[in-house]
């Protein structure tokens, strides 16, 4: 079984609890910064910083729902080509227990535009936005983790 997040640092509630599967936009610019978002007003976390993205339909893959979830969020399309799985995170929430299933993505086309009425940021490694979701900092220490083999081979 994948290591399981618990988001408010309770026990696990996994149990017989549906999976909601989930597509993670980490978009990277030319300049090396990530964007982040706030939640929408109205939604769990309302507020919270996290990394774009939502529910995959049923017959969508990663991709394409990530694709889909992202034009109709901050208004941009990505490519399907420059889009691909790069890791994955159980988070077992009070309300919800999902897999996050993120992409790097660094090519897309459009302007941004928060459609929800979102914040966003462009952001240096460690951020300088809180409150984070727990489901997104994982991610950063990844970030951090992918940065240093790439200095390391320099």
């Amino acid at each position: 079984m994948t290591d399981i997040l618990t988001a408010d640092g309770d026990l696990a509630r996994v149990g017989d609890r549906k999976i909601t599967e989930v597509a993670v936009g980490i978009l990277v610019n030319t300049a090396g910064l990530y964007l982040m978002t706030t939640r929408p007003v109205g939604k769990v976390y309302a507020g919270y910083w996290e990394f774009p993205g939502g529910k995959l339909e049923a017959t969508e893959t990663v991709v394409q729902a990530l694709r889909r979830e992202l034009i109709e969020e901050i208004g941009i399309t990505i490519s399907m080509a420059h889009a691909t799985v790069w890791r994955e995170q159980m988070v077992d929430y009070p309300h919800a227990l999902v897999r996050l299933h993120f992409c790097k993505v660094t090519k897309w086309s459009g302007e941004l535009t928060m459609h929800e009425g979102q914040i966003f940021e462009w952001l240096t490694l460690p951020p300088n936005v809180m409150p984070i979701l727990p489901g997104a900092l994982p991610v950063l220490g990844w970030l951090v983790e992918d940065d240093s083999k790439i200095t390391d081979k320099v």
